[in-house]
């Protein structure tokens, strides 16, 4: 980038309190072969998606303690080459919820990526989860994880906005399933998939309300279950109508046939990323005053958009031109 030229982050003021962007897609396995083979997809692709185990689903009843070592030795494995793996410990009514991240943050030499807690209600709980994650932490002489909270209730719901607020949380998942099972039968099975989990009017306000939680409070908001695993196309489908309708930038996926599928829908495409970069150049060069480009008139505000866009684009593999990497992120 040439000596005069001021860069976007000090030009653009950036209103968003987002610090990072989450790779897109979270993908969930339950015992060691399946978090293995995920481990070594990652290490094809790159960190495009996080690998999640499991703690909840994925241990037998009465292996809990045996389930919390194993996971924490594959965090602290070679396999986690880029640290981009997490866990979803049991929910805070589990006895076991408290040995989970003790037995974790023993094992994982400060590799772990996040604590997903399930079944999150209040911000009272997110400070409680906090408390015990910071307490092990310091035990054990780790880096102290950020939280992935699930809203799976209406008093989840309800409590949303205070839930996101908490510096330590870093993300907000949908728990659909839990969700809709909640409603004791007044909300049909159609709304565990797709078109119906998108256009009942509960679903809708449901994942509105988390998606707004999480933008006004600069998390990410992160897709549930597809759960129809025989058609990974539906993934992406669901993934597409997620963000473009409701403004989540993350997806869970189930099956490893969803994951390619999921953060191919969720980057920004090649011609997205070219025409951001082409608007940026344009307006760095002009001192960031308005400029036309194809007609159009672009300003500050389109710039912001446009500056997020790129930066999303560079943080999901998105292939970019040299020189547009060298002038707004110096690689």
């Amino acid at each position: 980038m040439g000596q005069n030229l001021i860069h976007p982050r000090q030009a653009l003021f950036n209103s968003s309190p987002r610090s990072q962007w989450l790779p897109v897609c979270d993908h969930y396995a339950g015992n060691e072969r399946f978090l293995r083979k995920a481990l070594v997809l990652q290490q094809a692709m790159g960190p495009l998606f996080d690998v999640t185990a499991d703690c909840e689903d994925g241990a037998p009843v009465g292996e809990e303690s045996a389930h919390a070592s194993l996971v924490g030795r594959l965090l602290a494995d070679e396999a986690n080459t880029f640290g981009r793996m997490g866990v979803r410990i049991h929910d805070l009514t589990h006895a076991h919820w408290q040995r989970d991240i003790e037995l974790i943050m023993r094992a994982c030499t400060g590799r772990v990526a996040y604590i997903t807690v399930p079944k999150v209600e209040s911000s009272q709980q997110v400070l409680e989860a906090q408390a015990v994650v910071n307490h092990e932490a310091q035990a054990f002489g780790v880096a102290c994880p950020p939280l992935h909270v699930l809203i799976e209730s209406l008093d989840g719901l309800a409590n949303v906005d205070a839930i996101a607020s908490h510096p330590d949380v870093q993300c907000l998942s949908f728990g659909l399933m839990d969700f809709v099972s909640g409603f004791g039968g007044s909300i049909s099975e159609a709304a565990l998939k797709s078109p119906g989990q998108f256009e009942h009017p509960i679903m809708r306000q449901a994942i509105l309300a988390i998606s707004m939680a999480a933008h006004r409070y600069g998390k990410t908001a992160s897709h549930g279950v597809t759960t129809d695993i025989a058609n990974p196309a539906q993934a992406a489908v669901d993934a597409q109508r997620a963000m473009n309708e409701f403004g989540f930038m993350r997806k869970w996926s189930i099956h490893p046939d969803q994951i390619v599928p999921i953060v191919r829908a969720l980057q920004p495409s090649h011609q997205q990323a070219t025409q951001a970069a082409a608007i940026l150049s344009q307006a760095q060069d002009q001192a960031w005053g308005p400029i036309q480009w194809q007609g159009s008139l672009h300003d500050r505000a389109s710039y912001r958009l446009y500056w997020q866009l790129l930066q999303r684009a560079h943080a999901q593999g998105v292939q970019l031109e040299p020189a547009v990497k060298t002038r707004f992120f110096g690689d």
